[in-house]
């Protein structure tokens, strides 16, 4: 839990739980669905102590940067997010960030540089907070203090991406991926990948998989016209969603990056596949946060399972290029956090 400024400030302050305190069965009960993130927001919106506000929702982070009015407002917000999200507030302490002032700044410039990721200097979180920030600009959440906040903080995530190697070697969930599929199965040729969810994240990652020579693609979605819109720009098979359990054994590696609230492959699916294939490996990718797979599934014989937290790890093993560049990237963003907020703070309140 991070809390170096009292919880009395007001002005500027971010909110939330991140990867390095909340472990994937957290982040999963932290992560809100759009119903109740449009809850959330609305009763933000109602909030008299809170003048502007973004929300912030990846698989690996639930934040909120505010500017408050009033010394409790950082409070009010939690409140409001756990009683939409069913979540203790005591239990939510437990995980928490709270940073106020020049603090938050630099907390931002860091996440949106890639230097506070699972897989350090990787480039979606910028295209995530991005998104967050226009969605919170458009429904009218932010103000003067917010949209420079954010704006120069995207000018400082290029900077440093640009002066620096901090994203050279690059290292994502998705090649990550692909090289725990290569471990297990060897040359990809003869591999066949059912790809479930046609987000972005899955997108990259069956991208990633025909880089490396996969040819066997097939994509399903519970929108069936996405799942043939994608498998056609990637010259895949489109597959009913609800066949998906049952086509199991026809495939070595599984993909999964679903919305959906719940788990989408059960225990009783894997087991009944296995019986069909029981020499064959099965490996599931789940990069769902909710996850996709029941996590017993990992208990079966023959069947590999790795989430999102799993790939993070070996990841770890890949990083001393990057790491060798983080003092640099520091530095850069050192000089650029007092700048930015010796601007800001002459405009809270």
């Amino acid at each position: 839990m991070s809390d170096p400024a009292p919880a009395g400030a007001a002005g500027l302050f971010v909110l939330g739980a991140t990867h390095h305190s909340a472990p994937i069965a957290v982040r999963e009960r932290l992560s809100p669905t759009p119903a109740v993130a449009a809850a959330v927001q609305a009763d933000l919106k109602a909030l008299e102590s809170l003048r502007e506000f973004t929300m912030v929702s990846t698989c690996n982070r639930i934040e909120f940067y505010g500017v408050g009015v009033q010394p409790d407002t950082a409070v009010r917000v939690q409140e409001i997010f756990c009683r939409h999200q069913r979540f203790e507030p005591a239990e939510f302490d437990r995980f928490r960030l709270r940073l106020h002032g020049e603090q938050a700044v630099r907390h931002l410039l860091d996440v949106a540089s890639g230097l506070d990721s699972q897989m350090l200097g990787e480039t979606e979180i910028f295209g995530q907070v991005k998104d967050a920030y226009a969605a919170a600009q458009n429904a009218g959440h932010t103000g003067a203090v917010l949209n420079r906040f954010f704006q120069k903080a995207f000018q400082a995530a290029k900077y440093v991406r640009t002066h620096t190697a901090i994203t050279e070697g690059q290292i994502s969930v998705a090649n990550v991926a692909v090289d725990l599929a290569r471990d297990i199965f060897g040359e990809l040729s003869a591999a066949r990948v059912l790809l479930l969810g046609a987000g972005e994240i899955g997108e990259k990652t069956a991208r990633a998989f025909q880089s490396r020579g996969a040819t066997a693609i097939s994509v399903a979605s519970r929108r069936l016209e996405r799942a043939m819109e994608l498998a056609n720009d990637l010259r895949a098979f489109a597959l009913p969603f609800w066949l998906a359990p049952v086509k199991l054994p026809g495939f070595d590696i599984v993909v999964c990056a679903t919305a959906a609230p719940d788990t989408v492959i059960q225990v009783a699916a894997v087991t009944n596949a296995m019986r069909q294939r029981p020499a064959r490996p099965l490996l599931f990718l789940d990069l769902a946060l909710p996850r996709d797979v029941d996590p017993q599934v990992a208990d079966l014989q023959n069947v590999f399972l790795y989430n999102l937290d799993d790939l993070a790890k070996i990841a770890e093993q890949n990083l001393r290029a990057r790491e060798a560049e983080l003092a640099k990237c520091r530095a850069l963003l050192d000089e650029r956090t007092g700048s930015l907020w010796s601007s800001l703070a002459p405009r809270l309140p």
